[in-house]
């Protein structure tokens, strides 16, 4: 992904300047028109490399952002202004990233600016969701309710997170620990006892000599593999970044069996969750909807929700919608039909993202399972076939002896 700085002009008049991600000038230009802007510009930032060094460095962590929201609200559930609030918190954080830039956003809202803009000047650092919360809580006048939601939001999404890593973590130990087990059999292992074969000068079997022919090339042609994959690996990141190549890729990802499922489910949850917060922060629907969108980090899904942003901009219901473009299992269809016609859109949101995590779990749980004695029946079967080739030539010559 690059970063592109636009120039863009907001619903309300406004003139912005802000730097956004995306795969090329194109793609960016007309997800930012479908999300209501006028674009003036978009130019590609150079030096992208070290561009992205120094942003990844600016980047505060979630659990910093976590952290820092807890503070907020306890001072400002305690009757203390914004600007007492802030002094009180850089007085416990006294360096870091996270410390530096709220020094800066003290300073400019000790100059007259709304927290949410002077935080906006920052948007590498936080994220656009929460600034928008920011910005509705003051809006409605109740800034504390608005961070408590968004705090509620960001401790359920790292959790799913760490639940998703957690239940990833074994099989991939298995995996790399499997990988440098045959790796050593067939660099070092087969090498030693093909040599000892060749001095004995024996007629080896078939499958040994198989074997021992494909680590002579294995080890002959290492480097050149190696360079190989790299090459593939960097042809197909730069088609996967390209537009038409993301699209496809995040298309048939979907398709995948079993994976596609896992990956669509996470993405509708994070999507339903942030719409519920959005929603109960006071913001409108549509423009709810429009900053709900990215969570998805799927262009393909992404593309299908723009079109049902725009049939309700026309009058249109979200649940027919959603229906229209089946990315939501027929369960949370029904929930969220009922939520618009109770108008407790926001409540069934949340049990739609609960049912999703819920059933995510289930599917990693399952997932889990069924691979970790897949992998250890795989890497058994290869060792074994390694081992059995290599001791096929003992074997014979003590059948011949005996």
């Amino acid at each position: 992904m690059a970063l592109f700085t636009c120039k863009l002009g907001a619903a309300d008049g406004k003139v912005l300047q802000r730097d956004f991600e995306g795969t090329d000038a194109a793609a960016l230009r007309n997800s930012l028109e479908d999300q209501g802007y006028y674009v003036f510009e978009v130019k590609k930032k150079p030096f992208q490399f070290l561009l992205d060094k120094g942003l990844r460095w600016r980047k505060v962590d979630s659990k910093l952002l976590l952290n820092f929201n807890q503070e907020l609200l306890v001072l400002l559930k305690a009757g203390m202004p914004i600007m007492q609030a802030l002094d009180a918190i850089l007085e416990r954080h006294q360096s870091g990233v996270l410390f530096e830039i709220l020094m800066q956003v003290r300073e400019d809202v000790k100059a007259g600016s709304a927290l949410s803009t002077a935080m906006e000047k920052h948007g590498r650092a936080f994220p656009y969701l929460y600034i928008a919360s920011i910005s509705a809580g003051e809006r409605t006048g109740d800034l504390p309710l608005t961070i408590r939601r968004f705090i509620e939001y960001l401790k359920r999404a790292g959790a799913l997170r760490k639940k998703i890593i957690a239940a990833l973590f074994y099989p991939a130990i298995l995996i790399f620990f499997a990988f440098i087990s045959i790796s050593v059999l067939m660099l070092y292992v087969v090498p030693t006892f093909s040599q000892v074969y060749s001095d004995a000068g024996a007629q080896l079997p078939f499958l040994t000599q198989l074997l021992i022919d494909f680590t002579t090339l294995l080890r002959r042609y290492l480097l050149f593999g190696i360079a190989g994959i790299i090459l593939l690996y960097m042809l197909f990141k730069s088609w996967k970044n390209s537009a038409a190549g993301r699209y496809l890729f995040d298309r048939h990802k979907l398709d995948i069996p079993i994976i596609g499922d896992v990956l669509s489910k996470y993405s509708v949850s994070s999507f339903s969750r942030t719409l519920a917060t959005l929603l109960s922060s006071g913001i409108p629907i549509i423009e709810s909807l429009r900053m709900s969108i990215g969570t998805l980090n799927n262009v393909f899904m992404e593309k299908k929700l723009f079109d049902v942003v725009r049939s309700i901009e026309e009058g249109g219901r979200l649940s027919d919608g959603f229906e229209r473009i089946q990315i939501m299992p027929p369960l949370a269809l029904r929930m969220l039909g009922v939520g618009e016609s109770t108008g407790a859109l926001e409540d069934m949101l949340l049990e739609i993202s609960n049912y999703l995590e819920d059933e995510l779990e289930e599917r990693m749980h399952f997932l889990t399972t069924a691979i970790e004695p897949a992998i250890m029946i795989v890497m058994g079967g290869i060792i074994g076939v390694i081992i059995v080739a290599m001791y096929l030539p003992i074997f014979k010559i003590a059948g011949t002896v005996g």
